[in-house]
């Protein structure tokens, strides 16, 4: 996979962080150069992954007090690399960061650093569309929106794809990748039933074949620092992520 993918969601709570740390866990296992980007000053990736805060991120890159080398992290996969958000992530003022972000020409130059080295960089962002999604949107080629089969989440489906879409009319080069389903429940008539629903109002090609399930081991994984495709790679929800790697990189 090439370019900046950003894993959006208008909504929290939908699996959006796990959907970029095993998608970028599930590039990297095929042999892909991968970075994940965490953008979003909560910083739950670090929790995902199981690393220590310290050292700096995306804040202090834009900042202009932290260069690229001294910021990346490794982590037990050779091909992946994982650049945190920073010192904002112990911090409640979120105000000055959204600033940065919003308004720094170094977010571009971070992306277009990376991708010149042979990533493939996968970002996850903050639920909405507030000022860092459209900044990362501005700077990246494709957009990957998890989607809960749960009726809230559905409800705000028509507003993230307007947001999406307007990014994509304004940006020449961003392509909406489609929706991925995540948290399905197949003992839920509730959760079958909208997803019947989304894939009868959207078009086809917008919506991924293969669904994201809610499983114990998807849980235990983030709890334990670890990606689900690694601690353990033959769950369901494993295979979903490793599928959609596979059909992303195909895509090329």
């Amino acid at each position: 996979m090439r370019g900046t993918l950003a894993v959006v969601s208008q909504k929290g709570g939908v699996g959006k962080t796990t959907t970029a740390i095993n998608l970028a866990a599930a590039l990297a296992r095929r042999g892909t150069r991968t970075l994940l980007v965490d953008i979003d000053p909560q910083g739950s990736v670090r929790y995902g992954l199981g690393l220590r805060s310290e050292g700096g991120g995306v804040g202090e890159y834009l900042e202009g007090t932290k260069e690229l080398p001294e910021i990346v992290r490794a982590t037990t996969l050779p091909f992946l690399r994982v650049l945190l958000a920073g010192a904002v992530a112990e911090s409640g003022d979120h105000a000055a960061y959204q600033d940065l972000v919003a308004h720094s020409p170094k977010l571009r130059e971070l992306f277009a650093l990376a991708t010149e080295r042979g990533y493939a960089v996968v970002v996850d962002t903050p639920p909405g569309l507030g000022p860092i999604v459209q900044a990362v949107l501005g700077a990246s080629d494709r957009v990957l929106v998890p989607l809960q089969c749960e009726p809230l989440a559905v409800q705000t489906t028509s507003q993230v794809l307007k947001g999406v879409r307007d990014a994509v009319a304004k940006h020449d080069g961003l392509r909406l990748e489609g929706i991925v389903l995540t948290l399905y429940d197949e003992h839920s008539e509730i959760c079958r039933k909208i997803a019947t629903r989304v894939r009868e109002q959207l078009p086809e090609e917008l919506v991924f074949q293969m669904v994201v399930p809610r499983t114990e081991a998807t849980v235990e994984a983030f709890a334990a620092g670890q990606p689900v495709v690694l601690r353990t790679p033959d769950d369901p929800a494993a295979a979903a992520y490793i599928a959609l790697a596979e059909t992303l990189v195909g895509r090329q």
